[in-house]
Parts: C-alpha cells; structure tokens; sequence
C-alpha cells in the first residue's frame, strides 16, 4: 500500500459545483431517438406520397371531394402506420437502456459522500472497494491489494492487479499488471483503494471510443442503393414521360388541368409508390419475426444483409465464451483430474480444500468465485470444509511476489493455518523447491497452458508462534498442486459456428485474450487453427496490403486493440467481404458501427455497444445469430419475390396511363383506381410474400454475391414480359369493347377487373419458380386471406352504388365477368409459359 502524504480531503462541494457546471455531467451523449415530427417529415419526403398529396389536391381544384378524401386518406393511413412501426422500435431500444444512474462513494470536504455516478468531477478522490464500478478515469492513490476487470475496454478476461502511484502521474492506456491508472465502467473485483479523477464524461476511455462512434460513417445496404437508384431511374423516366403527357393532353383536347391529372396518375404508375410501403411493411415483419429469437433489430435495412453476410467477426469474452471462470483440472504430483466430472478423487480434495482457504470468502474476482463453487461442490460432507473457521490476516500480491496468503485461526487447534496460491513459479518459491521440482512443475504449467487454462500454484504452511512474521517467505510451504482455470464456451457455440460454415460464412475470432487462450476456445468450437493466431503487435506491424492478405486465411486474432478490431474489419470489407460483426464490451463499438451488420448482446453488453449496432441478442445467444441468418436469407429471397411482382404488375398499370392518352381514348385508370391497387392490393400482397416459407436448402447455399441487385438484369426481363403479356390482353379487352359500342363505365370496368384478376394471378404464380400445382400445395394462409379480400372489394366496387360512381364503373354482367376470368387464367398461363422459357437464365443468375 502507498498513499501521498497530503491529507485527503477531496474537494469542497462548492468547487465541485463549479466544476461540474463548467465541464458538464459525468455521462455519455447518447443519440436521441427522433421526434415523432421529425419521423413524419422523413415519411412525407418520399415522392411516392408527395404525388398522392398532389393527386389529392388536384381533385379539390376540380372539385371532386370524394376522390380527394380518399387519396388524402390513404396517405395519412400509410404515414400513421409507418409513425406507429418507428415509435415502437424506439420504445424497444428504451426498454433496453438502464437508466438508473450508478452510484459513487467520494471525499469531500474531509467526509465520504454517496452521490450519484454522473456528478462525479475531475479531481474528485473516489473511494473504491470489491463489487464497485468506477465511475471515472483516475490515477490510484493507495491500493490494498486490489485488482479491476477491464474486459470492457481491453478484452482481457483475467482481472488486472492495481498499486498506487504518484497523484501528479498522467493517465496510459488501459492493459497490463501493476499499474496505477483506474479507468470508468471497470469493475474492482478485490481490494480496495482511492483514486483521484483525473478525466470524466467523454474525456474518459470510453468516452473516446464513444466519440470515435461519431467518425464512422454506416455505408447504405445493397438493397438500399439498389432502391435508390430504381426509383431515380424511374423518376427521371417518368417525369420525361408526365412532361410529355400534359403537352399532348393540353394540346389536343385543351384541358390542361385534367391532362396535369393525367400526367400524376400515369407518374403514380410508373413510379411504384407501394415500394417503400413493401420494404416497410417487409423488413417491419422481419423485425418482429427476428424479435420472436430475441434478436432486436435496430436498423430494419440491416436484416436483408444478413443473406449475404460471408464473414462473422465474433470477441470471444462474453460472446463465445461464458465471461464465467470455472475450474477445469486440477494437479496434483503430476496426476490431473478433470474438475468438472463430479466427485474429485480423493488425493485432490486437500488441493480444492486449501485454494479455497487462499481465496476470499465472499468473493467479487472471478477466479475465487470460481474456486469456492469448486469447493462447495467437491468437498461437500467432507471434514475438508471449515465454516467456523476466521481470517487472521492477508498478505496480498506485490510485484515482487506474485501470490496471495490467508491466515487462519481454528477452535480445534492453536496453530495458524495458511494457505497460498498465485502464479506457480511464485508458490514454488515459497515453498523453496529444488530445480528439478520446480521443473516438473513448469512443465505441467506448460501443458495446461496450452489449453488456453489459466494456471495457479497452491501450497500449505502451519505457524505455531503467535507473533505472525511480516513476509510470507518465512513460512514453511509445503507445495500441493496446480489449479488451472477456464472462461467456458457457450455450450451451444459449436454447433452454431459449424452451421454459419456449412453456410458458406467465414468465422473469426477477434479478441483481447492472449494467443494460447484463443487457440484453445478456437479448437474447442471448431475454428481452423491452422493459420495460427495474428497477434494485435503482429497487426500493428503490417501494412495495409499485408493485412488484407492475412485475413484472407487467418481465423484467430489475439491481443487485439480496439483500433485494430476497427482495421480488420475495414481489411475484410476492403476484400469484398460482407462483415457481420458481434461483441458486447465497449471496444466492440467501432468495429460494430463499421461493420455491415453490428450484433451487440442485450444483457451483458454495454449501451455503447447497443447503441452501435444493428442486432441486438437479447438473451446473449450465439445460436440466434444462425437463425438470424437464416431468416435474413428467406426475406432477401421472398423480397426479390415481391420487388418482381410489383414491378411486373406497373407495367400494365403505367401503359393503361399512357396508351389511353396516345390513342385519344377516355382515361382508363384514374388516380382512384392507381391509388386503390396501389395501397391497398399491392402491400397486402407483399405480406404473402413475406410470409411464404424458406426454401429447405436455404442454410446449405453460399451467400449470395456481393454485387447481386435486387433489380437484376433477369428480373427486370421476366417482370418486363409478364407486364407486356397482362398489358396487351387489357388493350385489347377495352378497345374491343369500345369498337362494340359499350360505354366508357363499360370499357373500364371489363379493363379494371380483368386487371384485378390478373393482378391476383400474377401474386399466385410469383410465389415460387416452380409450378403452379407445386406453389398450390405449399400452404400460405396469408395468400388466401389477401385473394379473398381483393375479390371481395373488387365486388363491392362493382355493386355497391356508392363505390361503383366513386371509382366511375358500370355494372357487370355474368358473361362479362366469366370473360375477365378467362382474361385472367389466360395471363395465368403466359406467367407460367415465361418460368419455363426462362428457368435455365434464372438459375444461372
């Protein structure tokens, strides 16, 4: 122990008043879930709404109420049901946070005060003991013997011993033995100490991996830029289109206002304003369906790159392994036993009995927990379990002596009893061992450290006078054993990383670990360790084209720093690699917010790791990652399903806009009937989409390219046919009627229904590339349910008066209606004609 001379008064609750006004709360700036008008303007800036408003206020201007109210509806309908996904995401994400403020033991004013965590100010002297968290960045000015663990910063799952230091000393990274610097979000495990805060709030090591959040910038899906550059095509196409249309309207039949009308229905065509209502309602589903694993999604665009992920950065402490030591051997004369195999041999009970003498009795270092399960477990109705036994003294770990030594006093004799245990060269110091036993020891040591086990000696000495000595070199030790200790694999880990293989993904393991541990975990869960592991001073010292080379076969990196998590996962992008990256300590946050998919852990991650990443496993279970994976790759799958159909049925939609105009026709589709299939047919059937199931061998296929478009050249080819075959049959149905002499009601009801039909035609057949009597017998309730729905509104329409003058529609007749059906099965089977043109094109894509 060491302290500085100077008395320790802290500051005055003035001063800390001030400093605390001038450099703000001891807290994390977190991003601050959007307003429900903010969320409102992001949904009415999409141009798909803005030309149904626009459609909307036309009709005022010509004075059709009712056709007004009804776009103007079905606007508010889709922006109540996006604000409604939006707000419930972020009271998800609430749900997630603790917002409790921890609590901190400080010295002012000569007194120890309890205050809350984020009134804490540099300078402040904090007082620490076992089970605290520390609340701030600081420079110890006395320790007994005390040690933290900074696996959230560091990775490192073996607590760090701690001393004191000079109080004018600067603050060092974080990492190593035997320094004197605490670091916020640390817990102490043993010990106790007080330190002075020399750095709060993002000024802290957190902080500064807090901010670095800021500069990394998250790149837009692949299904996002593919959208994107979909809808500017088809604006760019469909505002030549509209300028053209009013020309020739206003032109030729002088009515500008109604040619303005015409131009919006045919943009409202050609540019698909369900699309943003289908990926919503798409990726939302995938969100809740990803909820029901206990997976949270925080960015929905997210869930469709899960299917093309090819890489699965994972941190080992607390993600593949427990963050839980445990003990694995024990060693006694050079015989092992396997520690979790219950009961110990007998010969091992003496070993178990004094590593736990050695250790503290109620217990915050992971190591001792670990121990006292051991002996409460194994030596359970055994003489070897002392309850009425006291603690007489502690000599703890200095540098000089890395071991630990427990005095006891019993009833039963008047002898001290003391037990050690630290690293072995230290217990075989103590215990004064000849070269060629401390040999045999070493090369046990070796042996159980090439299993990635963390190593302890432990010995045992009686004291019979009753002054007890000052160093414990004056005992007499006798040398029991070794004990070698394990942070556990998640038992279900295996199982799942051989899953994402079988699916073609690459896993590797990035952690702050040392190699031997992360080789070890990496044998045991079925990583190939044939490439070794990279360490993070082995990474420091390649260039840029080097590590892009080595990540290319290397699984394992040990002795990682945040920054080099961060530059890997940069490495495998820049090698093309969709990355999937997962962690749960703040080091991971970089990495997660750079990467293409962050997955943080829900219960033992932090809420700066949450609040970088996409994913988040609420139940801290690896295996959910598989299933996520596997649910992306289905959504991608049936999302290319849906982006098909939707851009097959505008074909029909947007030449009905336009031929009519060409031909000098009356309109056939109004704004109404564009607005009715639009918002109310189409999203629908993208639910059917949704909802239809995977494909069986979706997990065996390598992830799809990284460069595949959604609207590929096939798609659009096959969607461009389908369309072309339903418009030609709609020409032809109103011209015939027209040429009958049928009136305009006549003509665009035959046209309007047959177009419904085949709407529902084209929805069945676009189910699957396979044929329509296998697509009939694979069960969608949900497909049904909307095919029902769609034919009744389409009766109502046709004979409910009100609707049928609102929609400017006729009545139809039993031979008119077995003519649209005959329409429909005609279209049916040109659907089916086209897969088996062009299965082989569609394969190869």
């Amino acid at each position: 122990m060491s302290m500085t001379s100077e008395p320790l008064d802290g500051l005055s609750d003035a001063a800390a008043a001030d400093l605390l006004k001038s450099g703000g709360y001891n807290e994390l700036p977190s991003s601050k879930p959007r307003s429900i008008l903010q969320i409102g303007f992001d949904v009415v800036k999409e141009p798909m709404l803005l030309l149904l408003i626009g459609c909307g206020l036309t009709y005022l201007l010509l004075g059709d109420h009712q056709e007004a109210l009804m776009l103007l509806f079905m606007v508010g309908l889709v922006i109540g049901l996006t604000l409604y996904q939006e707000r419930k995401t972020e009271r998800a994400l609430d749900a997630l946070r603790d917002l409790s403020s921890p609590r901190a033991l400080v010295i002012r004013d000569g007194e120890r005060k309890r205050i809350a965590g984020r009134e804490v100010v540099p300078g402040d002297i904090l007082v620490l003991a076992e089970g605290d968290r520390v609340p701030a960045d600081g420079v110890l000015l006395s320790a007994i013997n005390l040690s933290t663990d900074e696996s959230l910063l560091t990775g490192e799952s073996v607590p760090v011993r701690k001393e004191a230091g000079p109080d004018d000393k600067e603050m060092a990274r974080p990492g190593g033995d035997d320094l004197p610097y605490v670091f916020s979000g640390t817990l102490v495990v043993r010990g106790s100490g007080l330190a002075r805060a020399k750095a709060t709030g993002i000024h802290t090591e957190i902080g500064k991996i807090g901010k670095s959040l800021h500069e990394v910038e998250q790149e837009p899906t692949l299904l996002e830029r593919d959208t994107r550059q979909m809808v500017r095509i088809l604006a760019m196409s469909g505002l030549a289109l509209c300028s053209l249309l009013v020309v020739l309207y206003g032109v030729t039949r002088g009515d500008w206002l109604r040619g303005f009308l015409a131009a919006l229905t045919l943009a409202m065509a050609i540019l698909p304003e369900e699309l943003p209502v289908v990926l919503t309602v798409f990726l939302a589903l995938g969100a809740w369906r990803l909820s029901r694993k206990n997976v949270l999604t925080r960015r929905t665009a997210a869930i469709e790159m899960l299917g093309a992920a090819t890489a699965l950065c994972v941190d080992k402490t607390g993600t593949l392994t427990m963050n839980r030591m445990t003990v694995s051997r024990l060693s006694v004369n050079g015989e092992t036993c396997d520690a979790t195999a219950q009961p110990i041999p007998e010969q091992f009970h003496e070993l178990a009995e004094f590593a736990m003498l050695a250790s503290q009795p109620d217990p915050f270092d992971p190591m001792d927990r670990a121990i006292r399960t051991l002996g409460d477990e194994a030596l359970k109705g055994t003489e070897h379990l002392h309850a009425n036994w006291k603690v007489a003294r502690e000599y703890p770990l200095s540098k000089s002596l890395l071991a630990i030594s427990e005095v006891w006093t019993s009833p039963d004799t008047s002898q001290f009893v003391i037990a050690a245990k630290g690293a072995p060269e230290a217990i075989a110091e103590l215990c004064h061992l000849t070269p060629a036993d401390a040999n045999g020891i070493k090369e046990s040591v070796a042996k159980l450290a090439d299993e990635g086990l963390r190593v302890l000696g432990v010995a045992k000495a009686e004291f019979a006078s009753a002054q007890l000595p000052e160093n414990q070199h004056d005992f007499d030790f006798r040398f029991l054993g070794l004990i070698a200790l394990a942070d556990p694999i998640r038992p279900a880990v295996p199982n799942a990383v051989q899953l994402c293989r079988a699916a073609g993904m690459r896993v590797i393991m990035i952690t702050g670990d040392y190699p031997g541990t992360a080789l070890s975990i990496a044998r045991q869960i079925g990583l190939p360790v044939e490439a070794g592991a990279i360490t993070g001073p082995d990474v420091a010292a390649m260039d840029e084209a080097t590590l892009r080379d080595r990540v290319k076969l290397a699984s394992i990196f040990a002795r990682a720093v945040p920054e080099q998590k961060l530059q890997l996962v940069n490495a495998l992008k820049a090698n093309g690699e969709i990355v999937a990256m997962t962690g749960d300590g703040v080091n991971d946050s970089p990495a997660l917010k750079a990467s293409h998919i962050g997955i943080a852990m829900g219960q033992r991650g932090t809420d700066v790791a949450r609040e970088a990443a996409d994913l988040v496993l609420l139940d801290d279970d690896f295996t959910s990652i598989v299933e996520a994976v596997r649910l992306g790759r289905r959504i991608f799958d049936n999302l290319k399903k849906a982006m098909g159909y939707v851009f097959a049925i505008h074909v029909p939609i947007a030449g009905l806009s336009l031929f009519a105009v060409l031909f000098r026709w009356p309109l056939i589709l109004e704004p109404v009937h564009v607005a009715f299939l639009e918002l109310i047919i189409d999203p629908a059937c993208s639910t059917i989409f949704e909802a239809e199931p995977a494909e069986e061998d979706i997990m065996q296929r390598p992830p799809r390219p990284a460069n595949e478009r959604i609207f590929n050249r096939p798609m659009v080819k096959r969607s461009l046919l389908q369309g072309l075959g339903v418009l030609a049959i709609l020409l032809g149905i109103f011209a015939l009627a027209l040429h009958r002499g049928q009136s305009q009601q006549d003509a665009r009801a035959l046209t309007f229904t047959t177009l419904v039909l085949a709407n529902v035609a084209l929805i069945i057949s676009s189910r699957s590339s396979r044929n329509l009597l296998h697509i009939l017998r694979t069960p969608n309730p949900t497909m049904w349910w909307i095919v029902s729905g769609a034919v009744t509104f389409l009766g109502l329409i046709l004979y409910v008066p009100y609707l049928k003058d609102l929609f400017h529609l006729s009545t139809l007749h039993a031979d008119d209606l077995a003519a649209c059906v005959a329409a429909s099965v005609i279209c049916i089977a040109w659907f089916e004609a086209l897969k088996a043109l062009l299965r082989p094109t569609r394969s190869a894509d």
